[in-house]
Formats: structure tokens, C-alpha cells, sequence
């Protein structure tokens, strides 16, 4: 469903309408028409379809003063749209998403909900890609950083060196401990799940740290590079 943000005019559309989606980059807003991907049936979208499935079905055996529990912890887990404005979530996406952070990072599902905490974030990221050694090394600068937190990879396969922005491209390939020195090695993660890398092309990479206690997580900070032979 397109988003419409009205004032005396129509000031803004994201999402889809029909065969229409609508957009905005630095350019300004634009209209393309819908294309919709072929569903590759990956191994990681079932498992990650295979958990909604088991916090779905967990979320209905817990108590009623359980789910109360989480319909009342929302109001400090608001978030901003594409707008800029504020949303606050159900009970039951807050328990979705702070559960499925935890299970990308290999920790157990929680069935109670934690308190709002202070998740480290990246503050300055680099990368050098290698294919002639298959390395790939993020260097960074971080914030708020701690043992009990863990930190996501998610990277895009190899893409044209002209391209400047992905979205839908990013796969999660490995994780990395929150209180880890930089820089950290990634080219064998990166391998394992795309394939060898290609001189030339481009790679993007993005990283956030998720609290491993609550499975509150923050903020992505990406980098791309072009892969050097």
C-alpha cells in the first residue's frame, strides 16, 4: 500500500500503489513501476519464515498477563517512519523484532518484555576487498560498544561500481562480538555466502550492534568498495 503524507498539497508517497511504486532519493520523488523479484526459496528465507512461524505460535502460548505485558512496554520502543513521524508498535511486532534479533545473533527467545536500553553503534566504517586473497577487512570506530552486545554483518553480493545505493541486496552473513577491536577480518563470512568476489565490482557492507540480553538493536552503519585484483 502507497504512504501519502498530505499538507495543502500532496508532499509526499512511498510504497506501492497497484503496478506503481513511489519513491524518493537526492534526485527528488519518482514514480517506477512494481517489479516483483523471483522467490529464490533460499535456505535463510526458511529459516527466518520457520521462526516467524515458532514466535508466532509461542506468542499465543504465553499468559494473558504476559501479552499485557507487552502491549504496555511499547510506548518505549517507538520508532521514526520514512516521514520523520513517530510509531509506536504492537505487542506483538515488539516481541517479533526484539526475538528475531536475537535469534539472528544466537540467543534465546525472551517472553517477557526487557526494558529500553543503550545499544553501541558504529561510528566510522571502511572497507578494503581483496579478490586475489578473498579478504575483505571492515575497519571502524564504535560507540557504546560491550561484551554483551554482538554485532551484525549483513553484505550485498558484488554489484556494478557505478551503483550508489542498495536496499533489498543486503543478506546477513556472520556475525562478530560487540566488544571486538577493529578492524575485523570478513572475507571468509563474505565467501561462505556469495561466492568468490570479483575485481572491479562493487560490495556494500553494513553493521549494528544488538544487545544480547533483549535483543534491542541499533542503528546500521554501511560502507562500500570497489574489490581490488
Amino acid at each position: 500500500m502507497a504512504k501519502i503524507k498530505l499538507s495543502a498539497i500532496v508532499s509526499e508517497m512511498r510504497g506501492k500503489l497497484n503496478g506503481s511504486v513511489f519513491s524518493k532519493n537526492r534526485g527528488g520523488a519518482y514514480l517506477r513501476t512494481k517489479v516483483t523479484p523471483v522467490n529464490p526459496q533460499s535456505l535463510a528465507q526458511g529459516l527466518v519464515r520457520a521462526t516467524l512461524t515458532n514466535l508466532s505460535q509461542a506468542w499465543r502460548g504465553l499468559t494473558e498477563a504476559q501479552r499485557a505485558a507487552w502491549n504496555g512496554a511499547v510506548s518505549s520502543f517507538t520508532s521514526t517512519d520514512i516521514f520523520g513521524d513517530v510509531k509506536t508498535p504492537s505487542g506483538i511486532n515488539l516481541y517479533n523484532k526484539l526475538n528475531l534479533n536475537l535469534a539472528a545473533i544466537g540467543e534465546a527467545p525472551i517472553s517477557t518484555p526487557p526494558l529500553a536500553v543503550s545499544v553501541g553503534y558504529i561510528d566510522t566504517l571502511s572497507l578494503v576487498a581483496d579478490e586475489s586473497s578473498s579478504t575483505l577487512a571492515a575497519t571502524f570506530t564504535s560507540v557504546g560498544e560491550s561484551a554483551d552486545q554482538t554485532v551484525i554483518v549483513e553484505a550485498t553480493p558484488c554489484v556494478s561500481a557505478g551503483k550508489n545505493f542498495v536496499k533489498s541486496e543486503f543478506r546477513a552473513i556472520g556475525t562478530f562480538a560487540g566488544d571486538a577491536t577493529s578492524p575485523q577480518a570478513l572475507g571468509a563470512m563474505y565467501v561462505a555466502k556469495f561466492g568468490a568476489m570479483t575485481a572491479g565490482k562493487k560490495l556494500f557492507v553494513r553493521l549494528k550492534f544488538v544487545d544480547k540480553n533483549t535483543g534491542v538493536s541499533g542503528q546500521y552503519t554501511s560502507a562500500s568498495t570497489v574489490v581490488v585484483a
